[in-house]
């Protein structure tokens, strides 16, 4: 599944990567391969910016910032949420005072 084009916040630091594919592992959509022993980003517009990558990436080489396609605006918006927006810390956005979303749901 495809997202919007050219709007991803993935970044992979190739000289920092060990190549131990764990990205390889967790990435639900094949955003990454495995290229003379280090990963590479194959399909940036993939991503939907759960940051699994980046979460168990051991050396740190990887950054993603929740956003366009983040898993849980998607997840939101499915729910019927009227939020669909993720935030910089990993989470969904929603201040505590919103009545739209309640967080950690």
């Amino acid at each position: 599944m495809k997202y919007l084009k050219n709007v991803v916040s993935l970044r992979l630091d190739q000289d920092a990567c060990v190549g131990c594919g764990i990205c390889l592992e967790v990435c639900p959509h094949g955003v990454f391969a495995m290229e003379a022993g280090k990963s590479r980003i194959v399909d940036r517009d993939a991503c939907m910016e759960c940051g699994a990558c980046a979460r168990n990436c051991p050396v740190a080489a990887l950054w993603v910032k929740n956003g366009v396609g983040c898993a849980v605006g998607i997840l939101n918006s499915a729910l019927g949420l009227k939020s669909g927006c993720c935030g910089e810390s990993q989470s969904c956005c929603c201040s505590d005072s919103s009545s739209d979303c309640q967080p950690g749901k």
